[in-house]
């Protein structure tokens, strides 16, 4: 812990930032509002561009950009899809940390590293991160699979992020997956990790873009209404992700769990995009802030850490109470072991 309270490691000493906090870029609902309150308050923004056009990225990237006063932020892309032309809109237009999910990295790494940005991927394998950091990857993710959204991993945090550090060498490590509270933050750090990679909590923040019905529904929720499944799957097939139990995953277990074409309701239309699109049932898009859908209809990500979400609040105070509860937890585990 630093004389001015903030909590200094490898992660933050490359970046040059206060906190090793990372806001997750968990698609359309990290819009720049919450990435820029993120790095406002001296942890590191995170927005998702995977399916956006290239002039979209363009606006996002000129709002967080004002919004921070050129502050740093993450630009994601999921490797599912072609990305290379995203990315290069992204370095056009200022970005300079660029994070891989869910794919082959290699084809990417010269240009952004032409560019000048760092590299950050998230794996869920020590051989997948040994790999990354063979590439020259600058920071690496490693994801548990008690991750909200879409998880990549078959192990867990606790077990995953001791494994990549010592893999990793000199490159920082971020903790992500069941972590919401200082005392993650604190666990992460004596993991080895160099920060915490939030979703789930900053889902439940007021700059979040999900809807209030959405946020609502996480702060209700215990950490056992969480499941993995592949239930969701239009947009992006065979693709695991943690989502809430809700009416439309009971209708298909009720119905005993058909396959893709043969679901409950297979292809209706469940709601409309905040840009009047619609959304049909068992798509991967979540209800937006400004979308139209009853959310028991949607697929609502949340990790296991939502048992430990109890209430909405703003990013910035978010990150204040994990470094002051982390901070907290760490001075008390050194008092014990003192008195030990």
């Amino acid at each position: 812990m630093d004389s001015d309270g903030s909590i200094v490691t490898p992660f933050t000493r490359l970046l040059g930032i206060r906190h090793p906090i990372v806001s997750a870029p968990m698609g359309r609902a990290s819009r720049p509002e919450l990435a820029a309150a993120v790095t406002n308050a001296g942890g590191l923004g995170g927005l998702g561009f995977s399916w956006d056009s290239p002039q979209h990225i363009e606006e996002l990237i000129g709002a967080v950009r004002r919004l921070t006063n050129d502050g740093p932020f993450l630009a994601n892309f999921v490797l599912e899809w072609d990305q290379h032309e995203r990315m290069e809109t992204a370095l056009s237009a200022g970005a300079r940390i660029i994070s891989f999910f869910w794919g082959d990295i290699a084809p990417y790494m010269d240009r952004a590293k032409a560019a000048g940005a760092l590299v950050v991927h998230t794996v869920g394998t020590p051989e997948e991160a040994r790999r990354s950091v063979d590439l020259g990857v600058d920071i690496l993710v490693a994801q548990g699979n008690e991750a909200g959204g879409h998880v990549w991993s078959r192990l867990s945090t606790m077990v995953l992020v001791p494994l990549v550090v010592d893999v990793a060498g000199k490159v920082p490590v971020l903790a992500a997956g069941g972590i919401a509270d200082g005392r993650g933050l604190a666990a992460a750090l004596m993991l080895g990790a160099s920060g915490v990679w939030l979703g789930t909590r900053f889902l439940v923040s007021t700059e979040a873009a999900c809807h209030s019905d959405y946020k609502r529904r996480l702060i209700e929720a215990a950490s056992s209404d969480t499941i993995e499944t592949t239930l969701f799957d239009g947009g992006w097939p065979d693709a695991p992700s943690r989502v809430l139990r809700n009416r439309t995953v009971e209708a298909w277990e009720t119905a005993g769990r058909p396959e893709s074409g043969s679901r409950p309701g297979e292809g209706e239309e469940i709601g409309r995009t905040p840009d009047g699109n619609p959304v049909r049932r068992y798509s991967f898009a979540g209800l937006l802030s400004d979308g139209q859908g009853d959310i028991d209809d949607f697929v609502i990500y949340a990790g296991e850490s939502v048992g430990l979400v109890r209430e909405v609040a703003p990013a910035s105070e978010i990150v204040r109470a994990l470094i002051a509860d982390a901070a907290q937890t760490i001075a008390q585990r050194a008092g014990h072991s003192t008195k030990g």
